[in-house]
């Protein structure tokens, strides 16, 4: 990682699990890039993430995918998790998320996502999660929460320094 990126914290699942919760955040960064690497055990779904354990409709998403052969678009409003990728099912996958501002209390916070699986899909998100509360907790769950994240997958969170 760049020198800019500072590790708050990581996590290695020893067992499948539905959530995964970084706490306690420090306001100290500018940005927070979150990175998983990691597989559905259940079924596909969709990789989200809630702000502060915010689980009320206040997110929207937009993303486009594509598979080598085909594409596609759409837009999610009202959920209650914004999405950093489209499809994580039983194969190896690795997203990024690119949370901004996130210690910012005048604005609604936007983060990026970016995903693929095992040469099966790429995809690019765009979430708001419409709260200006500063960010001190990031919740990473799959679709509405129903599915359980394999063993082994990992979750690390990274500060973004002022450069």
């Amino acid at each position: 990682m760049p020198s800019t990126y500072t590790p708050i914290a990581t996590t290695t699942l020893g067992s499948a699990t539905p959530t995964v919760t970084f706490s306690s955040i420090s306001g100290t960064y500018t940005d927070l890039i979150l990175v998983f690497t990691g597989s559905n055990a259940t079924s596909n779904n969709g990789l989200r993430l809630r702000f502060n354990s915010d689980s009320g409709t206040n997110y929207s998403s937009t993303y486009v995918y594509g598979n080598g052969s085909s594409a596609a678009s759409s837009v999610g409003a009202n959920t209650t998790g914004g999405q950093i990728a489209v499809d994580i099912n039983s194969t190896q996958a690795t997203s990024i998320a690119h949370i901004m501002n996130y210690s910012n209390t005048t604005t609604y916070k936007t983060f990026l996502g970016r995903g693929s699986s095992s040469g099966t899909y790429a995809d690019a998100n765009v979430s708001l999660w419409r709260n200006t509360a500063a960010i001190t907790s990031v919740t990473v769950l799959l679709g509405g929460g129903t599915s359980n994240f394999s063993v082994g997958s990992t979750f690390t969170l990274y500060g973004v320094k002022s450069a």
